[in-house]
Formats: C-alpha cells, sequence, structure tokens
C-alpha cells in the first residue's frame, strides 16, 4: 500500500469513528419493527420506516395477528397505534 493510499484510509477512519461518536452510523440498518396503524377507516401493517402498506385489514386484530407473524419472523417488534395515531402497546420478539 502506497503512503497516500495509507494516509487517505487513516482519514476515512478517522472520520467514520467521528461520526459515531456523535450518533451518526453509517452502517444504520433497517429494522423489520412491525406498526398497526389506521388507515382510512380500516387497519394496516406496516414496516417501520416504509410508506406503502404490507396488509390491510378490516379489523385491528386480524392486523395485531399478521404484524406479530412478521415479527416474530424477523425477531421484531410489533407497535400499536391507537385510531388517534398515538401509541397503545408494545409487543417485542427480540431475543
Amino acid at each position: 500500500m502506497s503512503k497516500k493510499n495509507a494516509i487517505v484510509e487513516a482519514i476515512q477512519q478517522l472520520i467514520e469513528a467521528i461520526l459515531k461518536s456523535l450518533g451518526h452510523d453509517s452502517t444504520k440498518k433497517r429494522t423489520w419493527h412491525q406498526h398497526v396503524v389506521p388507515y382510512n377507516s380500516d387497519w394496516a401493517v406496516r414496516r417501520e420506516g416504509n410508506k406503502r402498506i404490507t396488509s390491510k385489514h378490516r379489523k385491528q386484530s386480524t392486523a395485531i395477528r399478521k404484524a406479530k407473524i412478521l415479527a416474530k419472523r424477523h425477531k421484531a417488534d410489533v407497535i400499536i397505534h391507537r385510531e388517534s395515531g398515538g401509541i397503545r402497546d408494545r409487543i417485542s420478539y427480540k431475543d
């Protein structure tokens, strides 16, 4: 490795360390948390961070059941929202 490449790599590592210490992790992974949210006059399951819904259901209980299946598969959380949008409950399936 040339001296120039070594310096560039050292600077990159320094910048990454500074950003990480400030809470800006460049390797941020998407979560698999499932939100049960009101959707028009029905209920929907939406993965955290997604704009599109995963599934739509007439009853909140059905949406919760679907969200639990997905959360268990990916060892994530189910966040259940009230009709007003506030969080009602959170169920964790992490190890």
